[in-house]
């Protein structure tokens, strides 16, 4: 089992949301977080009384305030949950994942449950496509790489999988040879007309 994250406990938080997987999900509640102050301190500076009504925050970010039990509205809050996201921005493992197709949503929540549970609880993952890999997926952290794709299981059970190539040809039955073409005999060659034999005169009588 993973070791609890320190930033965990450095900020007393609970942690991510699973739908918070990339970086660019931190970034993006940053920025929501910094355009909620900013509309609360304007409206702190209207006074007392006057109506203020708070802007509609992303369900990414309601579901980080609800599982962390923060307030939204509460200026300490904001606070800490504005430090806790700048520091896992700086310093939450990232492993960049490629797969040989979009994976379903499904399944990215399923892998973050995985991850966030046996590898580390604030792990964030960026989602890459290498069509050539086939099935499975290729894993890199700053300093490991995994390939667990089909495209190297094939690599490394190349020899294994030829032998049992070789095995299956040579169980196939020997496959009868095709009797030769019957070739029909040629023509006889047309018959020459034989040349009668000289009839042989007798010599004449010398005179």
């Amino acid at each position: 089992m993973a070791r609890e994250p320190d930033l965990l406990q450095t900020y007393h938080m609970a942690g991510l949301p699973i739908a918070v997987t990339t970086p660019v999900d931190i970034a993006r509640l940053l920025r929501e977080l910094e355009q909620l102050e900013e509309f609360l301190v304007q409206a702190s500076l209207r006074g007392a009384g006057t109506p203020v009504a708070v802007p509609r925050t992303s369900a990414h970010l309601d579901q980080l305030g609800q599982l962390n039990k923060l307030n939204l509205v509460s200026a300490d809050d904001r606070q800490r949950l504005k430090l806790f996201l700048d520091a896992v921005k700086a310093q939450a493992p990232r492993l960049h994942v490629s797969f040989s197709a979009d994976p379903p949503e499904a399944f990215i929540e399923k892998l973050m449950a995985w991850l966030r549970r046996e590898i580390h609880g604030l792990v964030l993952i960026t989602i890459g496509l290498q069509p050539n890999i086939g099935a499975g997926c290729v894993i890199r952290s700053t300093n490991k790489y995994f390939d667990l794709s089909l495209r190297q299981d094939f690599e490394k059970k190349r020899s294994l999988l030829r032998d049992a190539i070789l095995a299956t040809a040579g169980d196939m039955p020997a496959v009868a040879a095709m009797p030769a073409a019957i070739v029909p005999p040629s023509a006889p060659a047309a018959e020459q007309p034989i040349a009668p034999a000289p009839v042989l005169q007798p010599a004449e009588t010398l005179a």
